[in-house]
């Protein structure tokens, strides 16, 4: 069950999008290595989705709405666990070479075709709930820091909302251990110069000019979106920006959907419209029309496509949809890449630390 509209460019890409736009960051394999046999990329990417399938299996056997769900469970383990494999043995087997996209898109089908829709569902409600009830101190706590350095703590903010991430093994399980606490994961972040470091550019013009519209791809649930994301769409709007959050179709780890991000909204504005104060009129929430934890920009929903045709700001967050892909995305207007980098393997190819932070701004 893919999503279910049909699919346009987003139309901010650079034109033509054939010849401008590659969607996966890091290259697995290159025109020059043998195509029947794994490279070393392949392998080592394939053995990062092995080495979550117990944590998925976990979610999964605990599954209330899936009758049978823990032999169910079981039957998903072995089928990625043998999709895995064999792309191992054959990269081409089923419909590759791998990339990030093909390996998520594997895994979410394998789920599907055993009746698992949405197997962190109870994790999504309950970290929701949670930081639903801390919004209001925390954007409290960013009104009463000076204009100057707001815009760095609300940075600051998103990156360490966006380490509630259960699509990294070691991440699941820290979490599953003793959750996570937002204030002191945002006084916890690796020190700047980050790895890709362009914030000093982006607040000085921050200080010197607004956006009209902005386009926010919208990463997991819980603390990134409500204790991150918001926040910082909250002061864009205080600035007369509208604001436009863009989230998945169809439930996908623990990332935040569609329907989830209207019910989220609907719980944080008050009774005249308002987020803390500031008027939420000019707010909307739009399906992307995809289904994964990364996106392929080529393939939006037309509502999207829509809504984004007169922006001028397009920020992407997180680790699947701002540095697995879309990091050397261009743009016609200005963008943000933000997120932080939780896999091992993405450190590597940047250069950079496990836990280390990308803030990637294009002026146009």
């Amino acid at each position: 069950m893919e999503s279910s509209s049909p699919s346009v460019p987003f139309p901010l890409l650079q034109t033509p999008v054939e010849a401008n736009y590659r969607v996966c960051t890091i290259p697995y394999r290159f025109p020059s290595d043998n195509p029947r046999k794994a490279t070393p990329i392949e392998i080592q990417w394939i053995d990062l989705f092995l080495n979550s399938v117990p944590s998925f299996r976990q979610r999964a056997e605990n599954d209330p709405t899936v009758i049978d769900a823990p032999e169910k469970a079981e039957k998903f383990a072995q089928r990625y666990t043998e999709i895995l494999e064999d792309m191992k043995n054959d990269p081409e087997s089923h419909g590759g070479p791998p990339d990030c996209i093909l390996l998520c898109r594997l895994r979410e089908q394998a789920l599907r075709e055993l009746g698992f829709r949405d197997i962190f569902k109870k994790v999504k409600d309950e970290e929701n709930a949670k930081a639903i009830s801390l919004f209001e101190d925390v954007v409290r706590r960013n009104d009463a820091i000076d204009e100057g350095n707001r815009v760095e703590n609300l940075i600051r903010g998103i990156l360490a909302g966006n380490i509630f991430d259960l699509g990294s093994a070691q991440l699941a399980e820290v979490f599953a251990k003793d959750g996570l606490s937002f204030l002191a994961s945002c006084q916890n972040l690796v020190s700047r110069p980050w790895v890709i470091d362009d914030l000093d550019s982006f607040k000085a013009n921050w200080a010197k000019k607004s956006w009209k519209k902005a386009i926010i791809f919208v990463d997991n649930s819980g603390a990134d979106i409500v204790l991150g994301i918001l926040p910082f769409a909250r002061e864009l709007l205080r600035r007369g920006t509208q604001v436009v959050l863009a989230a998945n179709d169809l439930p996908s780890i623990n990332d935040v959907t569609y329907p989830e991000l209207v019910e989220i909204i609907s719980k944080l504005k008050d009774e005249k419209g308002q987020l803390v104060g500031v008027d939420a009129s000019g707010l909307l929430v739009v399906n992307s029309g995809n289904d994964l934890p990364v996106i392929d920009l080529a393939k939006c929903s037309p509502e999207l496509a829509y809504l984004a045709s007169d922006a001028d700001l397009v920020v992407l967050e997180g680790m699947g949809r701002s540095i697995e892909t879309n990091l050397y995305a261009q743009m016609k207007c200005d963008s943000v890449k933000i997120g932080m980098v939780k896999h091992p393997e993405v450190a590597q190819f940047l250069g950079g630390r496990l836990y280390d932070c990308v803030f990637k701004y294009n002026e146009v």
